[in-house]
């Protein structure tokens, strides 16, 4: 992929993500002053499309990102947007729990103030815990009846799920489940860090969205939730 293409797969993602409306190649260029024309960007967007990188969702519209734009995304882009502020409610927000079930779930409702997502926590992998569901109703993302319905029928698995991926998650640094091959759903992103309490006791935690999700934002949120796990059992 040229550097041009590289940076236009960006941008539409990260406006994707900001706005989630399709992404025009007029608005790139004038957004971005880039020292192309709009024709230019528009022959990227094509040939960005021809490589399944983005796709139209109805004629006439700007482009998306597809599965596979996320994941290029993902391997490219990522970057860390932790600030103070977070980090500071995050310790905050377990400081003075009375038990360990209690400071997780706390931090759970957290983490969904802080993105806006869903938040599930595991102690071990035969307890879960979740949160915030009523943000996956609101994206709209999730506005026509069969994806209601299949995020319905996705609260309904969750405990499966953790079951199913809690020995593919690591403690060193979250995982992204993506697409096709997510556990959660096709239309799902999930991002989950594995966390220690103890030698023998381990549990997840993170956080559920739609593909459109911040992942720089949550990938460093649920990290810090790790960290501030870390810190509360020391």
């Amino acid at each position: 992929m040229e550097a041009r293409q590289e940076q236009i797969l960006r941008w539409i993602v990260e406006e994707y993500i900001r706005t989630a409306e399709p992404v025009g190649s007029k608005f790139l260029a004038v957004k971005y002053c880039l020292d192309v024309s709009s024709a230019t960007v528009r022959n990227d967007m094509v040939l960005l499309e021809d490589e399944g990188y983005i796709r139209s969702p109805h004629p006439s519209a700007g482009r998306i990102p597809t599965e596979k734009g996320y994941e290029y995304y993902l391997r490219h882009f990522m970057e860390d947007k932790r600030t103070v502020e977070e980090t500071g409610r995050l310790s905050a927000a377990i400081k003075n729990a009375s038990s360990d079930e209690t400071a997780l779930k706390t931090l759970a409702k957290t983490l969904v103030i802080l993105s806006g997502e869903t938040a599930i926590v595991a102690f071990g992998p035969d307890w879960s815990y979740y949160t915030g569901v009523s943000n996956l109703f609101q994206k709209p993302d999730f506005q026509d009846t069969e994806n209601v319905q299949n995020i319905s029928e996705l609260v309904d698995r969750f405990d499966d799920v953790v079951c199913q991926i809690f020995h593919a998650v690591s403690i060193q640094e979250p995982k992204v489940f993506l697409g096709q091959e997510n556990p959660f759903g096709q239309d799902i992103a999930a991002v989950i860090i594995k966390y220690r309490l103890s030698n023998h006791v381990y549990g997840l935690i993170g956080l559920v969205g739609p593909m459109r999700m911040n992942y720089a934002k949550n990938m460093a949120l649920v990290q810090e939730a790790r960290e501030a796990i870390d810190r509360m059992v020391a």
